[in-house]
């Protein structure tokens, strides 16, 4: 599938990130990235659902510990940011969460 746009989000810090945003169920190859799980509503925003970052975004979401709340809230897509640094992502990770507690983080 296809990438379907770029999303924006500020981190507490205030830095802000760009996400490469595609379809939920997109396959991915083995790369260290921060991820989005996102919804969108009719008016074409984004809200942000869950973030996470893994050192290997080939592996299948459908099996995430936390795909029932996915499900629940409705996701529809996801945001990808590489980075090859497991520090780096986790301090955006955090960043992130801070800034927008999202639902399924809790």
């Amino acid at each position: 599938m296809e990438k379907e746009g770029t999303v924006k989000a500020k981190g507490a810090s205030g830095t802000s990130y760009s996400f490469d945003v595609y379809p939920w169920g997109t396959s991915f190859k083995a790369l260290g990235a921060v991820y989005l799980v996102l919804k969108k509503s009719s008016a074409g925003n984004y809200t942000i659902l869950y973030v996470g970052q893994t050192g290997n975004l080939s592996e299948r979401f459908d099996d995430h510990h936390k795909d029932t709340c996915f499900s629940r809230n409705s996701r529809t897509h996801i945001g990808i940011k590489p980075e090859s640094s497991e520090r780096k992502r986790l301090a955006i990770e955090t960043d992130l969460v801070e800034n927008y507690k999202p639902t399924c983080n809790g």
